[in-house]
């Protein structure tokens, strides 16, 4: 019996010792998108078909499988005021076109689920407490915000919100959107030198400008490249 326990032990250890590495990446990123009420229905799909082309796009593809551990684990959230952030696409590790593909699908499949005024600050936190709930160990820790403001209104404070996901290691970028095609309007400040002082942070933070319809895909790309080879 003493035998048969210690080798169910061994095994039991083994398991769990392959499920652990089985859950190490290289990156856990949180694509923390602009849902809130200047932003309509018409470009809640264009984001999200930004993402999606992204995501499964071979530059980005290449930049993921380049990496030691060749996977990364990603969640697609849409922020709104200071109670609606909501997870568009779980937590998933994307290895490779078959995952690729697969977080894309289910992207482009959940209807639009935040609104809202700002709550930048209310998103952040949110962002936040999804890298550290989950059962994924990544060698860096990224909240990739974009939004076509850097005004809050009401909620966590965002230096607040930004002090504390830096303080845990975590960076946080920024996609600033100037979509004048579209009916979000562009806001008359320097929406990047915004995003710049006020909400990116860490170590290598970076904002990448999303300046019209047929370029938000090309700048989304650029960022994820970026972001997932930062480390590299």
């Amino acid at each position: 019996m003493r035998r048969i326990i210690a080798v169910l032990t061994l095994f039991l250890g083994l398991i769990a010792v392959a499920w652990a590495a089985d859950r190490r990446v290289d990156l856990e990123l949180v694509l923390l998108a602009d849902a809130s009420r200047s932003i309509d229905d018409v470009e809640i799909r264009l984001q999200r078909q930004g993402y999606a082309a992204a995501i499964t796009h071979p530059q980005v593809l290449k930049a993921i499988t380049g990496g030691y551990r060749q996977r990364i684990a990603v969640t697609y959230v849409e922020w709104g005021d200071e109670t609606s952030q909501e997870v568009v696409v779980p937590w998933q590790i994307v290895d490779g076109p078959a995952s690729a593909a697969k977080f894309a699908a289910k992207l482009m499949a959940r209807p639009r689920l935040a609104h809202g005024p700002n709550a930048i600050g209310n998103a952040i936190v949110a962002a936040h407490a999804l890298i550290e709930a989950n059962d994924i160990a990544g060698d860096r820790r990224v909240i990739d915000f974009s939004g076509d403001s850097a005004w809050s209104w009401g909620g966590v404070p965002i230096e607040q919100a930004r002090a504390m996901a830096i303080a845990d290691d975590i960076v946080i970028n920024g996609l600033a959107i100037l979509c004048r095609d579209c009916s979000g309007r562009p806001v008359s400040y320097d929406l990047e030198a915004a995003y710049a002082e006020l909400i990116i942070g860490g170590p290598g933070a970076f904002v990448v400008t999303a300046d019209g319809d047929d370029r938000f895909a090309e700048a989304v790309r650029r960022k994820l490249v970026l972001e997932i080879a930062g480390g590299q």
